[in-house]
C-alpha cells in the first residue's frame, strides 16, 4: 500500500498576513514548492521549481504544525498552492477543522472549482496577472465567476499600462463589490501616490490599495516573515 501523500513545504511559520483582508493579524503560514508561472517581478522565485529544498510533510503533520502555534487563520501560499499535486486531500482535512480559518493565495491560473465546493471552504485571494508580469496570457477569468464575498481578486501593478488594464478588467467581470478588489504596486516600480490618483480619478468606489506590510516591517527580501 501507498503512504500518505506528502508535501513539498518549502517554509512553515507564523507571521502576520502582509496583504488581504486580514492584513496585520497573525497567520500560520504553509508555503508549498513549485509554480506553473513564471512572472517577472516575483519575490518567492526561490521557491518556483518543485526541487527547491523542501521539508516533506503528511496532510497530518501540517494540521499538527498549525495546532501547534495556537493561531487561527493559516494562509497556504507558493508557489502556487492549487499545482501541489494532492492538494485537495490537505484541504478537505483543513476544511473539516471548524475553529481554523484558511486562505490561499492562487495565482489565477489553475481552476479553483474544486475548491469552492468544498463544505466550510477556504477563502480565496486570486491574482490576476497584469501585463508586467508576462503572465496575463495565462489567467484563467473562468475563475471569476466562482468567486463571492468571502474572496479577493488582487492586481498587482507595475505601472500605468497595468493600472489601465485592472480597471478595465474590474470593470468587464463587475469585481468591485461583489469580491474584495486589491491594487498593489510592484515594490520599487510604481509610487503607491501615483496609484492613489489614478483611484481618486476613475471614482473607484470599493477597491483598496494595499502595501505589503512584511516588505515595511522587515528587510524586503527576508524569508520567513
Amino acid at each position: 500500500m501507498s503512504g500518505p501523500t506528502l508535501y513539498r513545504v518549502a517554509e512553515k511559520f507564523v507571521s502576520i498576513n502582509g496583504e488581504g483582508r486580514r492584513a496585520g493579524q497573525l497567520a500560520v503560514f504553509i508555503r508549498l514548492a513549485g509554480c506553473n508561472l513564471r512572472c517577472s517581478y516575483c519575490d518567492t522565485a526561490w521557491a518556483w521549481e518543485h526541487n527547491t529544498p523542501a521539508e516533506l510533510m503528511s496532510a497530518a503533520e501540517i494540521l499538527a504544525y498549525i495546532r501547534g502555534c495556537g493561531v487561527a487563520n493559516v494562509t497556504l501560499t507558493g508557489g502556487e498552492p492549487l499545482a501541489h499535486p494532492g492538494i485537495m486531500e490537505l484541504l478537505r482535512l483543513l476544511a473539516a477543522e471548524s475553529d481554523i480559518s484558511v486562505e490561499i493565495e492562487t495565482n489565477g491560473s489553475v481552476d479553483v472549482a474544486a475548491v469552492c465546493a468544498l463544505a466550510n471552504r477556504p477563502r480565496l485571494t486570486m491574482d490576476y496577472k497584469l501585463p508586467a508580469s508576462g503572465m496575463e496570457a495565462q489567467m484563467l477569468t473562468a475563475n471569476f465567476a466562482r468567486l463571492d464575498e468571502r474572496d479577493v481578486v488582487k492586481f498587482v501593478c507595475g505601472g500605468s499600462e497595468d493600472l489601465q488594464r485592472a480597471l478595465a478588467v474590474m470593470r468587464e467581470f463587475d469585481l468591485p463589490g461583489r469580491v474584495g478588489v486589491y491594487l498593489s504596486p510592484v515594490y520599487g516600480q510604481i509610487d503607491p501616490a501615483e496609484m492613489v490618483e489614478f483611484m481618486k480619478q476613475h471614482r473607484l468606489n470599493g477597491v483598496n490599495l494595499q502595501l505589503q506590510l512584511h516588505k515595511f516591517i522587515w528587510p524586503p527580501e527576508m524569508r520567513g516573515v
